[in-house]
């Protein structure tokens, strides 16, 4: 059996402690802060939410999008829509309407 005498009796033990807390350390930093840590799981949450409210609003635009497709697509069109894009292509307005024009 060996018998460390003098200042090695204490470095020895005092060198694996230091060892271990800074590999512990490190471990514990990089589960908080790393990529994968707790800190990017709350940014992806708050991501994950801005999302799906963009989701919702994208669907009820293609909601409304299919819903004016499916007037055109009828046999008979809605007068309604054909007046508004005639309007549109030619560039005429009707007496009755108010145009402003912007800058």
């Amino acid at each position: 059996m060996v018998r460390r005498r003098g200042p090695a009796r204490f470095l020895a033990p005092f060198a694996f402690y230091v060892a271990a807390s800074a590999c512990a350390a490190y471990f514990i930093y990089h589960a908080h802060n790393g990529p994968r840590g707790l800190e990017t799981k709350q940014e992806l949450t708050v991501q994950i939410a801005e999302l799906e409210i963009e989701i919702g609003k994208l669907r009820e635009e293609r909601a409304e999008w299919d819903a004016r497709v499916a007037l055109m697509r009828r046999d008979e069109v809605d007068r309604d829509l054909l007046e508004e894009r005639a309007r549109a292509s030619l560039g005429r307005v009707h007496r009755n309407d108010v145009v402003i024009i912007g800058r």
